[in-house]
């Protein structure tokens, strides 16, 4: 069974998606352990509410590297497998990206490379902005640069002509479900191998 740890620092509404489709036995997975650096996170709230391990680690006053090395430790102690990034608000340090290669996932609200580096409401402002036809979700493997790992998936959401950003968000957020928990049932399975840089679905 794949062991998934995921590290939020907002609401986590991705996160429950996982957890209903877990629930209902549809997923050869098991969260773990959640862990936030932010302590009114409402993703830790929705841990506790699934009795779902949960952890706020305190970031002031340490660096980068010294935080990730204390989250390491909390995913190590729940032998955690795959690490999900959603909505987390941190840059993560170049030793933890490089201890966990190829394990960490992260969902990006944007169809990459397209918007990348941009934050959430964000993003979606610029896509109205920018009168896209098109826009998406794209779940990536982390690396050292900003939103720039190998695709794993995506999935295109059209932008219809009175969109807001509330109603695009909440497109694009079914897509981000959709795809983490199709990503989740790979990976369970063994299907997706990381060669030369691009991710190849077996």
């Amino acid at each position: 069974m794949l062991r998934i740890g995921i590290l939020a620092s907002t609401k986590g509404t991705d996160m429950q998606a996982v957890i209903d489709v877990i629930s209902s036995k549809k997923l050869n997975a098991v969260i773990s352990v959640v862990v936030s650096n932010k302590k009114d996170a409402y993703a830790l709230e929705r841990a506790k509410n699934n009795n779902i391990n949960a952890v706020f680690l305190e970031p002031k006053g340490k660096d980068r590297e010294q935080y990730d090395k204390e989250i390491a430790k909390v995913l190590e102690q729940n032998n955690v497998d795959l690490i999900l990034l959603i909505g987390y608000m941190r840059f993560l340090s170049p030793w933890f990206v490089n201890k966990y290669k190829n394990k960490i996932m992260n969902i990006h609200p944007s169809l990459l490379p397209k918007y990348a580096g941009g934050m959430d409401r964000d993003v979606h402002a610029e896509v109205l902005k920018n009168n896209e036809k098109v826009t998406g979700a794209t779940l990536h493997f982390v690396d050292e640069g900003a939103d720039t790992g190998p695709i794993i998936l995506q999935k295109e959401v059209k932008i219809e002509k009175n969109e807001t950003i509330n109603s695009l968000k909440e497109k694009v957020q079914n897509a981000e479900q959709e795809i983490i928990v199709k990503a989740i049932d790979l990976c369970s399975r063994g299907k997706i191998k990381v060669i030369e840089n691009k991710v190849v679905i077996k």
